[in-house]
Parts: structure tokens; C-alpha cells; sequence
């Protein structure tokens, strides 16, 4: 099968007719190192050019030089649509170039070739795709907020009834963006984006999103930021506030590993065993997680009196108050649990059960939801962590 029987097969263009196919090292005025693939096109005999200003069929003026049109390439050869773009003479707008089906105004990449470029800076990093496919960084970028703006103009916004927010650092620096998702059931996607994470900043979500559409909110997802929580109790009072779970083991999880830190330090000083060498992963991971000979230095470890194995039982013993269905039981618990750490003598895990009495009401209504709504479900919605993403993706924009 021919390539110009494939293309007509595939992507017919109305009005429009594929001419010559060569492999070839110039076109026109154009010269490259390599081969390239060049598709010819041509009009049909006796059709008109559409008024990229109107959209209506108009008389031709002239035509203009030759342009090359970036197509999809084919087994690592690029390949190149070749079309001299006709001028009409439109009575209400004037003298326009037409308008082509295969490209938008002057963008010299066809939209089937932003939509494929689109499709794999979802899978891998923008500098990536850009090499895997021979086109420059801003092509990727440029495709990519094509798709996104397309999105966003096809998007509905009824109907959104339980919302997350998270912040995420893109850069060194503490440079944050505020991310809002929408979690209801059945339909899980990014929302907005600010580029910091203030209160003026989350307020902007409000603003944007509407008076009608933040009313019919019922439900927040959220963790214990302070900006965050101070808006979300002005903008939306009546909606259940949930603290979500991911960020609640990950704070416990940050105490641990602080005891485990200070205590290292201080064997060593004194010129005892480093029996807390390279245990880090062993006291974070979830335990069930454990390889097996993980879980036999596990045990080694869990032998010693030490701050940081009284940390991690604390730690380990928190994880049942998620098996309770009862905010009411949960809630008795949870009071043990914080009355035993304040007794522990361990700092980190002192503060950290202030941190949880402090905000007791609004961590049991994730019992009163049932557990089914945690903004940790953010974490998992790019095949690639979401701050890589955002460093080798959107940085260089962001930062203009």
C-alpha cells in the first residue's frame, strides 16, 4: 500500500488532494542534512478557499510561497505536508489566507501531529517526546496547550460536589502551586491550578469557579494547611471538611524518621553501634511491604530500647484507628492514642499529637464520610509523580 493511499484512507482532507510523495534532502527553498518524507498537496480543481476570517468559501487572489506542515512521522523519518496556501478576496473581511484544514493560522504543525504529541507528554517528559520525535521543547509545549485549551472549552463544571486541595513544590526555593481536584465519585480530574499557596491564591479558585457552583460543594478534602483550612472554613462553612489520611501517616511518618535521625546521630557521639544505620525504609514502610529479609532486620532493630522503636510502635498502633466505622469509637481512640504519645517523652510524636487534638472534629469527619474521599487519591493521577512533571514540564513556564 502506497503512503498517499494510506493518507487517503485515513485523514481525507475535503477540497483537497494529495499529490506527490518523495524522500527527499530538499523542498523548495527548504535543505536538510537527512531524508525527509514530503507529502505534496494541492486543491481541488475548481474549489474555493475558505475565509479563515468568516469560515465561508471565497473567490482566490493569489497564492503564497510554499509551506511546510509538520506531520506525523513514520519509522523515524519526519515527514513534511507541502502546500502553497491560497489568499481569497472575502467582501467582509478583506484579503485573508485561507483557511487550512489540517493547521490552525500560521502554526506549522498539523493538529493530528499535536494531538499524538499531546497524548505522549502525558507518558513521559516533554523534553522527551521532544527528542523521541525530532521537534523542538516549545512544539511539545504548544500542543500540550492546545489540548489543555480544548479541554478546558469542552469541560463541564455542573454538578461538582466534593473537591481536593494539595499543594506541591515545583521548584528549590519553596515555590508551591495549589492544585484543586474533583473527587467525587466517577470523575476524578484536575480543577485549577495556582502558582503559590496562600490564601489569596486558594480564594482565586472560588472566584473563578463561581458563586452557584461553590454553593453546591459539599464536601473538602484537604491537609492541615493553615491557609487552606481558614479559606475553606469562609468560602465554603457548610460543606464537611475531611483531613486527609495520606497526610496524616505522612506527618506521623516525617516523626519517626526525625527520632530515628537525632537518635543516630547521638549512638554515634557516644560510641555506640550504628544499629539505626540504613533503617529508615524499614521504619516507614508500611510492614506488610517488608521483603523478607527486610522484616528480619526489622526485628533486629525492634530488640533495642530506643526512642525511635517507641516512636515506631506509636506509629504502627496508629494505623488501626483507620479500621474503625464509628466516628464516636474512632474518636475515643484517637484521644488514647494522643494521651499516650503526650506521655512518651518524645518530642516529634508530642507535637505531632498536639497537631491531631487540635484538629480532632475535622479528622473524624473522614468516619462520617465513610473513608471514601482522600485528596491521596491526588497523589496517583499522572503515570509519572506529579512534582517530576511539573519540574521538567511546567517550570520554565511558570517561572515565564
Amino acid at each position: 500500500m502506497q503512503l498517499k493511499t494510506l493518507l487517503n484512507h485515513a485523514q481525507p482532507f475535503k477540497g483537497f488532494v494529495y499529490k506527490k510523495v518523495k524522500l527527499a534532502k530538499s523542498q523548495d527553498r527548504f535543505k536538510w542534512d537527512e531524508p525527509r518524507i514530503v507529502v505534496e498537496i494541492e486543491p481541488r480543481k475548481n474549489s474555493k478557499g475558505v475565509c479563515s476570517g468568516c469560515g465561508l468559501e471565497r473567490a482566490g487572489y493569489d497564492k503564497l510561497p510554499s509551506r511546510l506542515y509538520d506531520y506525523l512521522p513514520m519509522l523515524g523519518v519526519l515527514v513534511y505536508f507541502a502546500y502553497r496556501p491560497r489568499r481569497v478576496n472575502c467582501p467582509e473581511c478583506g484579503i485573508k489566507v485561507e483557511k487550512l484544514p489540517w493547521s490552525d493560522g500560521k502554526n506549522q504543525l498539523t493538529k493530528t501531529l499535536q494531538w499524538y504529541l499531546a497524548d505522549w507528554a502525558k507518558q513521559l517528559s516533554w523534553k522527551a517526546v521532544a527528542v523521541r520525535f525530532k521537534v523542538s521543547w516549545d512544539s511539545v509545549f504548544k500542543s500540550v496547550e492546545m489540548a489543555v485549551e480544548w479541554g478546558l472549552k469542552e469541560r463541564s463544571l455542573n454538578d461538582i460536589k466534593t473537591i481536593g486541595v494539595d499543594e506541591i513544590a515545583y521548584a528549590k526555593g519553596h515555590k508551591y502551586l495549589t492544585l484543586v481536584y474533583q473527587i467525587d465519585a466517577g470523575i476524578r480530574r484536575l480543577l485549577w491550578i495556582g502558582e503559590s499557596r496562600t490564601e489569596e491564591c486558594f480564594k482565586g479558585f472560588f472566584s473563578w469557579l463561581g458563586d452557584e457552583r461553590t454553593a453546591n460543594i459539599e464536601a473538602v478534602c484537604s491537609d492541615m494547611w493553615k491557609a487552606y483550612i481558614k479559606v475553606i472554613n469562609e468560602m465554603i462553612p457548610n460543606a464537611v471538611h475531611i483531613l486527609d489520611r495520606f497526610h496524616i501517616v505522612q506527618h506521623l511518618n516525617k516523626a519517626v524518621d526525625k527520632v530515628r535521625a537525632e537518635e543516630h546521630k547521638r549512638l554515634i557521639r557516644d560510641g555506640y553501634e550504628a544499629v539505626l544505620s540504613k533503617t529508615k525504609w524499614l521504619l516507614l514502610k508500611k510492614r506488610g511491604n517488608l521483603m523478607d529479609d527486610q522484616q528480619v532486620s526489622l526485628r533486629e532493630v525492634l530488640r533495642y530500647n530506643l526512642k525511635t522503636v517507641r516512636a515506631y510502635i506509636l506509629k504502627e498502633e496508629f494505623d488501626r484507628f483507620w479500621n474503625y466505622t464509628s466516628p464516636a469509637w474512632a474518636g475515643k481512640f484517637l484521644d488514647r492514642w494522643c494521651t499516650k504519645a503526650m506521655r512518651s517523652k518524645i518530642e516529634p510524636m508530642k507535637k505531632k499529637a498536639k497537631m491531631l487534638r487540635k484538629h480532632r472534629d475535622t479528622i473524624l469527619n473522614w468516619f462520617v464520610m465513610k473513608g471514601e474521599l482522600s485528596s491521596g487519591i491526588v497523589e496517583g493521577f499522572n503515570p509519572m509523580p506529579l512534582s517530576t512533571f511539573l519540574h521538567e514540564n511546567s517550570i520554565r513556564k511558570v517561572d515565564g
